[in-house]
């Protein structure tokens, strides 16, 4: 089932098309990713997700049914743009964003201290937020965003001004939600978080959705058919093979390695016995998936050019 799906959706703003016939579903209790370069379409299919503006065509569905106005109430979203009062102390401002959410009183107040202690910013309640750094400020607004347990969460950059410790604890408490039965959508441009995070994709690019689906599928149909070869000796490695072709060599940490092109379907018994056959002292072969920061750059070139 998905959490949430978008049908065709078209998006215009006078005559500037935002997006052009997008459709996706996300599946319920996955982490998305949706990705794309600046000014391609994901603020605006976040925001229409969120019912902050409506689409000129397409339907948003929710749980499988129409999106209503009171499903905001289950869904939490973390905008790019960052904004908290800064004139108010940081836990009246927690308890009225929880208090925004639908969270009596006492039970704002409950899962705020035990966010602040995990968080480690428990001594901040009582400080004007303007005391805040920028990581504590945003940590704040991260609690008040999944303090509600939403159904669906929408984090847009939610790394941005994190340092490494803080990233970690962010991206385990997305898994930890996810594993408890949220669905996520996180729009990001750091691609590492895609592949330690995301269990399926969307790419737009000039307004238009790319390609779609699960993360290793898309590494594996838009990475090509490669594979790396680490042997010993002093030598070119020549294969004579009419299915493995050497592309690049090198020396990489006391050893040989060769990169070859290597037909698609090949079984890897004929791989390794053409690279055995040509003498060398294999060390091990594997195959080489690309990463999302290559696809993602790649698919991008491509589309800009049509």
């Amino acid at each position: 089932m998905n959490t949430i799906s978008c049908r065709n959706i078209v998006k215009k703003f006078g005559d500037y098309t935002a997006l052009n016939d997008v459709s996706i579903d996300v599946p319920k209790g996955t982490v998305f990713g949706l990705l794309g370069p600046n000014g391609a379409g994901k603020t605006t299919l976040i925001r229409i997700m969120n019912q902050i503006t409506i689409p000129t065509s397409g339907e948003v569905f929710f749980n499988g049914r129409p999106l209503d106005p009171d499903d905001v109430y289950h869904i939490g979203y973390l905008p790019e743009e960052r904004g908290l009062y800064k004139k108010m102390k940081v836990g009246d401002q927690a308890m009225y964003l929880a208090r925004l959410k639908g969270l009596s009183n006492a039970q704002a107040l409950a899962e705020l201290k035990k966010w602040f202690v995990k968080f480690g910013i428990e001594g901040w309640w009582n400080k004007k937020v303007e005391e805040l750094s920028k990581g504590m400020a945003q940590k704040v607004q991260f609690i008040t965003t999944v303090l509600h347990r939403p159904d669906l969460l929408i984090l847009d950059e939610p790394f941005s001004g994190f340092d490494p410790v803080n990233v970690q604890l962010i991206r385990d408490e997305v898994l930890k939600m996810r594993d408890e039965g949220a669905t996520i959508i996180l729009s990001t441009h750091n691609m590492e978080s895609v592949e330690t995070l995301c269990d399926n994709i969307a790419l737009i690019n000039k307004s238009n959705l790319v390609v779609t689906g699960p993360v290793d599928t898309i590494r594996r149909e838009h990475g090509g058919s490669k594979i790396e070869i680490l042997f010993r000796g002093e030598g070119e490695l020549n294969i004579v093979s009419d299915v493995v072709k050497v592309v690049e060599e090198d020396t990489f940490k006391g050893s040989r390695r060769a990169v070859a092109d290597v037909v698609s379907g090949t079984h890897s018994s004929k791989i390794l016995s053409d690279i055995v056959a040509s003498g060398v002292d294999v060390i091990s072969y594997r195959e080489l998936i690309p990463s999302m920061n290559d696809i993602f750059i790649k698919l991008v070139k491509s589309n800009n050019q049509k």
